[in-house]
C-alpha cells in the first residue's frame, strides 16, 4: 500500500546548540543589518523588527526533532477532512460567498479550491500560528538546518515590514515562517499577496478579501485554467493495471473509457477529448481519481498529491 511520509514535531526538550551557547547572535544580527541596509531596509524598520528578538528554543526544537511516520491517503483524508472541518467549511463558504465571487471575477480560479486551500492551511482562518515571524526566521537563519534559505526569507520579511503592510508584532505565523491565513512564506507574499479590499495594505492576517484574492492569484499564476475542474473521483475496472496510473500518464478520457474507467457514479465521462491521468494514492482497492491540468496548479501551492486531493475534496464538500 502506498504511503506518504509525514513529519510531526517532537515533544522532546531542546538543548542549547553550539551557535546559541557561543553568544554569536549579536554578530549574526550585525551582519544581517549590513545586508538589510544594502537591500533598502531602513534602520528604523530593522530596529523595530528585532526589538526583543532572541533565538527561540521552541523553534529550534521543532526544526531539529521531526520524526517521520507513514500515512496512507485514507488516513490523511480522515485527518484533514473530519466532519467538524467539513461543517465549519460549509459555514465559512456560505458566509463568504459574496466576497469569494467578487475575487473570482478578478482572479478567475474556483472558489471551492480557494476555500479548500484556506481550510487546509489555517482551518478557515482560525489556526494561523502565533510565532513572531521575525523571531522564528531569525532563529532558523542563525542556527537552523537550512540557514541560507531562511536568511533569504528573513530579508524578504523585512521588506514586507518596510513596505508597511503589517507591524512587526502583528506579523505572526508558523514556527517555520509561514504567515497568515494562507500560510505564505515571505517570498510568496511578495510575489502573490493582493490588496483586494483597497485599504493600501496586503493583509493576509485579517482581511478575508485579501486572503482569498492572494490565494486565487497564487494558483492563477501557477497555471490555473478557468472553467476547468481539478479532478473527480472515479471507478476503476477489475484488473486495472496500476502501472499506467500516475500524474505523468495522461490519456484522453475516451481512451480511459475504452479501458473501462468510469465516473464514481458508474456513468461515462461527458467528454472524451479532455486529457486526464488516473491517480490511486493507496494503490488498487483504494480511492481513485481522474486529475486534470488544474491539479498541477494546486500542487504548486504544496507539491503533494495528498495535499492537492485534500484541497479539491474539501473544497467540493464545503460548496
Amino acid at each position: 500500500m502506498h504511503t506518504r511520509r509525514v513529519f510531526i514535531a517532537s515533544a522532546l526538550a531542546v538543548t542549547a546548540t553550539p551557535a546559541m551557547a557561543g553568544g554569536g547572535f549579536p554578530a549574526f544580527l550585525a551582519s544581517l543589518r549590513v545586508e538589510a541596509r544594502g537591500a533598502g531596509i531602513s534602520a528604523t524598520t530593522f530596529n523595530a523588527a528585532f526589538a526583543g528578538v532572541t533565538p527561540n528554543a521552541r523553534v529550534l526544537e521543532l526544526d531539529h526533532h521531526q520524526p517521520e511516520f507513514t500515512m496512507t491517503f485514507a488516513q490523511y483524508r480522515a485527518r484533514v477532512m473530519p466532519q467538524s472541518r467539513v461543517d465549519a467549511g460549509r459555514a465559512a463558504f456560505a458566509a463568504n460567498r459574496t466576497v469569494l465571487a467578487a475575487v473570482d471575477g478578478r482572479y478567475p480560479t474556483d472558489p471551492r479550491v480557494v476555500t479548500g486551500i484556506w481550510g487546509l492551511e489555517s482551518g478557515f482562518g482560525v489556526k494561523t500560528g502565533n510565532f513572531r515571524i521575525i523571531e522564528a526566521l531569525a532563529t532558523l537563519a542563525y542556527d537552523g538546518r537550512r540557514a541560507s534559505y531562511f536568511r533569504t526569507e528573513l530579508l524578504k520579511a523585512l521588506r514586507i515590514l518596510e513596505d508597511g503592510d503589517i507591524a512587526p508584532a502583528a506579523m505572526t505565523g508558523s514556527w517555520a515562517g509561514a504567515m497568515g491565513q494562507p500560510q505564505f512564506m515571505p517570498s510568496s507574499y511578495l510575489a502573490y499577496a493582493v490588496d483586494f479590499d483597497g485599504d493600501g495594505r496586503r493583509d493576509i492576517w485579517h482581511s478575508r478579501a485579501d486572503v482569498f484574492a492572494s490565494i486565487s492569484n497564487y494558483i492563477m499564476r501557477s497555471g490555473w485554467h478557468a472553467g476547468e475542474p481539478w479532478g473527480q473521483a472515479i471507478q476503476l475496472p477489475r484488473g486495472f493495471n496500476p502501472g499506467i496510473a500516475g500524474r505523468q500518464n495522461q490519456r484522453s478520457l475516451g481512451a480511459w473509457s475504452d479501458m473501462g474507467v468510469r465516473r464514481i457514479d458508474g456513468g461515462m465521462f461527458s467528454r472524451g477529448d479532455v486529457r486526464g491521468a488516473v491517480v490511486i494514492p493507496d494503490g488498487i482497492g483504494g480511492d481513485a481519481f481522474m486529475v486534470y491540468r488544474n491539479f498541477a496548479a494546486i500542487r504548486k501551492y504544496n507539491p503533494s498529491d495528498y495535499y492537492a486531493l485534500g484541497v479539491g475534496l474539501l473544497g467540493n464538500a464545503c460548496a
